[in-house]
């Protein structure tokens, strides 16, 4: 009897993430996300609108779209937008990003946690084998994308809407909201979806760089060297997880850029790509192999600071709210 009464007062006693774990990492790495997003958002809206120029099909599909490449490199682009659109137009499309990476960096890393430690299984010292890191970060990456993919089609045409303005084109959507409603009224739940194939193939080869190699880098030099488990171990791993991300998911990300900027017909069928392999085969043969890493040194610029700034907040806050460190 008296084990009973107790029982629910210690039940009561027990921390937000002693009881609900998933759902605080699910809230701790939305936090995270949340101001790494808001943070590097500029870099994101220069790489998107560097994926987009001088695309082999636009130039096909329509005379009118023979114009001069308008940007040239990184900075030039930066500057541009800010001069022709202003300097709050470099967040241009933030609401929706923020939105996608709540729920993508928030699947992911409750996704990525659990084949850790309770499905794949760690070693007997601890140690998780990197097959096993590959595998959960490209299951992690690709499930948290597929639920996220609606906000971030949503992220990318928002993206493009003061390029339209500057060429004279009527603007396509007056907000969020009014961008999901227009979408989904065109192509119904197939349209909010578009383009999901290669953001999910992109999600798989970005986690794989992302959580395997920081999960992977950051015990190796706990195991490893005399580092111990604080800021400077998680810069250094999170520096080389934004190298890889970017090396692996550049092309995946041009071609899910462009399936998902592309005009569609009444069905939510694409006008330019047929599909993922088709985009990709017609940037190759129309502007070479390459153009698959258009946007690379804003991508890597972007990826760096994100992963820095993600993981260093997410691990402060993980130790600020009694979590154990990732």
């Amino acid at each position: 009897m008296l084990h009973a009464e107790c029982y629910p007062q210690e039940e009561r006693s027990l921390s937000f993430p002693e009881r609900w774990p998933r759902a605080s990492n699910f809230t701790l790495s939305a936090c995270a996300a949340t101001v790494a997003e808001l943070v590097t958002f500029p870099l994101d809206l220069t790489k998107t609108r560097l994926q987009i120029q001088g695309e082999a099909a636009v130039l096909r599909y329509g005379a009118a779209a023979r114009r001069d490449v308008p940007y040239r490199g990184m900075l030039r682009t930066a500057a541009g937008i800010v001069q022709e659109e202003g300097l709050l137009k470099l967040w241009q499309g933030a609401t929706p990003a923020v939105y996608r990476h709540i729920v993508y960096s928030g699947v992911r890393m409750v996704t990525y946690e659990h084949l850790r430690d309770s499905v794949l299984g760690r070693a007997e010292d601890k140690s998780f084998p990197l097959w096993k890191s590959v595998v959960g970060g490209m299951a992690a990456g690709a499930i948290g994308q597929f639920f996220a993919s609606p906000t971030d089609l949503v992220k990318v045409q928002m993206q493009m809407e003061g390029k339209r303005r500057l060429e004279g084109k009527p603007l396509r959507f007056h907000g969020v909201h009014h961008a999901f409603v227009k979408i989904l009224s065109e192509g119904g739940i197939r349209g909010l979806w578009a383009g999901w194939v290669p953001n999910v193939q992109r999600a798989a080869l970005v986690n794989m760089g992302d959580l395997t190699t920081y999960d992977s880098v950051k015990h190796f030099l706990l195991l490893n060297s005399p580092l111990q488990d604080n800021s400077v171990t998680h810069s250094i791993a999170s520096v080389c997880s934004g190298l890889v991300a970017a090396i692996l998911g550049t092309p995946a990300d041009v071609v899910k850029t462009r399936i998902m900027n592309q005009p569609r017909d009444k069905q939510g069928r694409g006008l330019l790509y047929k599909s993922s392999t088709d985009c990709l085969i017609q940037a190759i043969q129309g502007e070479g192999f390459m153009s698959l890493y258009k946007g690379f040194l804003p991508t890597w610029m972007r990826m760096a600071p994100w992963s820095l700034v993600f993981w260093l907040t997410y691990e402060q806050i993980r130790r600020i709210c009694g979590v154990s460190s990732f």
